[in-house]
């Protein structure tokens, strides 16, 4: 079983267009305890009946944040941790070293980050390996490998030094 984080990481979609990935986000930050931030604009109305029903009835155990642009999401966040997940990266998500309270943060499903903030200096940009000559993942199949791995880091990392002091 998974076990609280001290600090959660934080799951930020920018712009994300279909509101059933946003849903099924929603969803995986509940059973997982991650945090989730929405960056406008916003391919859906919040209300959208089509995120509501992706994310079932765990929208209470949610934590979810809104910010009007990505500016407004940094002005809050300076010295947060990111990790910017794109396809085109060079470097591997299995090469990160995630740490409890990192954000990570995905584009949207037809365009994935601006090439902007994946050079910006706002973090480190890492992908998911895929086949060659595909294009891309799913957006809520990527933001559940990247935060599975993230979580599998810090609580094997937990276990690890643990066993090592047992007798």
């Amino acid at each position: 079983m998974l076990q609280p984080l001290a600090r959660p990481f934080h799951l930020v979609l920018v712009s994300p267009q279909i509101p059933p990935n946003t849903g099924n986000i929603a969803r995986l930050c509940a059973v997982t305890g991650c945090r989730l931030i929405l960056v406008e604009p916003l391919g859906f109305s919040i209300d959208d009946r089509h995120l509501k029903r992706a994310g079932l009835d765990y929208w209470d155990k949610v934590f979810l944040k809104l910010y009007p642009d990505y500016d407004a999401y940094l002005a809050e966040w300076p010295s947060a941790r990111r990790f910017l997940f794109s396809a085109r990266a060079a470097t591997s998500l299995y090469e990160a070293r995630f740490e409890e309270g990192d954000h990570l943060v995905f584009g949207s499903e037809t365009q994935g980050l601006p090439q902007d903030i994946i050079g910006g200096g706002s973090g480190t940009a890492v992908t998911i390996p895929m086949l060659p000559e595909r294009r891309s993942l799913n957006l809520s199949t990527s933001v559940g490998i990247a935060a599975y791995e993230a979580l599998r880091q810090v609580q094997f990392g937990a276990a690890a030094g643990r066993a090592g002091t047992a007798s």
